[in-house]
């Protein structure tokens, strides 16, 4: 059946089978690291530096990745990605003496090179598969593509604490790495050898991008992913804890719902956003829906603030936070896919992982922001000062997406 199917959509499905298996990993043992180092005494400032590497790597890998992706071919840079997740689960399958703060920071630094060549790689190589004049079919794939990892790594959550409860630390990443290996073995023989490798060698400084569609839709989505981290790493599952009193399953279960509920919505995003009519979204799609996105937190800061002023209403606090996040989520979710498929619409097809890896460098220097501020701004001035610092880099999202192309 599989020999059936057409060459494109072979190497769609290869690729997105890749993705996903990565991505299981890449949620599991996010969850692995913080339960077990929690369980050993790590304080969470503690646990938060082990993962200040996965973040910084982030940045310089999509940086120099895409360069590389334009060099080797996506293949490679897809499957080293692969392997160099494998070198990092061994590496944390060390005897328990070696896990010391720098042993295991350097772990997750190769994990995130890891995940950025691979997240790259995958969304480079759709461009490549789908015909120019088949736009709406790209967005599709896109869609698919992005919402089934982000719903993935929400499963993969819940997988890293079943794993841990029922072999233990060293066994679950053994096993992990086991199965990336697997995974890489086919991906090793089944992918094309030439995907994405361009025609002339591309210099290194052909990293940063010169087309301005790309540079405009990259500083937005460095704004975009840092009022969604300001909040969502640090202050919101501390604050459900210290605050509203939940145990570490709860706020555990649900963030983990909220990633696999984000992830299904950007799956669905291109039926919301006019698929059914026919049409393709560009840069007037973005400012459209950025606009109701920037209101929910600052709606949420109000909320909060009115219920420290006015103690009986503190019984609405619990309701209109979840109910503000599950409603924030969806909107990001739309506008992330808008994002998703307009970076790899506006990337030139000879070189896409060049542009491709510039945005993302963006979106992980989004990341990298929000994650730092989410912690220095909760401990020092609380949540809503978070939730307000979220509305403002939505507003400035919003106003540099008035730059974008009005047509594709």
């Amino acid at each position: 059946m599989f020999a059936s199917i057409s060459s494109e959509i072979r190497q769609y499905l290869l690729i997105t089978a890749n993705y996903w298996a990565f991505t299981l990993t890449d949620g599991a043992l996010r969850m692995l690291v913080v339960l077990h180092f929690h369980a050993l005494g790590y304080s969470p400032l503690d646990i938060a530096f082990l993962f200040l590497f996965y973040e910084v790597f982030g940045v310089v890998t999509n940086l120099v990745g895409g360069w590389l992706g334009a060099r080797l071919g996506l293949n490679k840079t897809m499957n080293i990605g692969l392997i160099l997740q494998v070198g990092a689960l061994i590496m944390l399958a060390a005897p328990a003496a070696w896990l010391t703060v720098p042993w295991v920071m350097a772990a997750q630094a190769l994990s995130g090179i890891a995940k950025d060549l691979n997240k790259m790689s995958a969304k480079s190589a759709i461009k490549l598969l789908v015909p120019e004049d088949a736009q709406g079919k790209l967005y599709q794939w896109v869609a698919l593509l992005t919402g089934s990892k982000n719903t993935l790594k929400g499963v993969g959550f819940f997988l890293g604490g079943v794993l841990l409860t029922l072999f233990g630390f060293t066994s679950s990443v053994l096993m992990m790495a086991v199965g990336l290996f697997v995974v890489w073995m086919i991906s090793i023989f089944c992918l094309k050898k030439s995907l994405g490798k361009t025609k002339t060698k591309p210099k290194f400084k052909e990293i940063f991008s010169k087309s301005r569609a790309v540079n405009v839709l990259s500083a937005a989505r460095l704004f975009l992913f840092a009022a969604r981290d300001v909040w969502f790493v640090v202050a919101i599952p501390v604050f459900f804890a210290e605050t509203l009193g939940w145990d570490h399953w709860s706020v555990g279960s649900f963030m983990a719902c909220w990633v696999v509920g984000y992830g299904v919505i950007q799956s669905l995003a291109p039926y919301v956003t006019g698929k059914r009519s026919g049409a393709v979204p560009d840069g007037r799609a973005a400012v459209a829906w950025l606009l109701p996105l920037l209101m929910i937190p600052a709606f949420m800061a109000v909320t909060l603030n009115s219920t420290t002023q006015m103690p009986f209403a503190s019984e609405w606090l619990q309701p209109c936070l979840i109910g503000g996040l599950m409603l924030f989520g969806a909107f990001f979710a739309v506008n992330s896919s808008l994002h998703s498929y307009l970076i790899v619409s506006y990337a030139k097809e000879n070189g896409v992982s060049l542009d491709v890896g510039f945005y993302y460098m963006a979106n992980a220097m989004g990341r990298l922001v929000g994650t730092l501020l989410s912690g220095g701004v909760y401990q020092l001035y609380g949540l809503e000062a978070c939730l307000w610092i979220s509305s403002l880099f939505l507003l400035l999202a919003w106003l540099i997406s008035f730059k974008l192309p009005q047509k594709i």
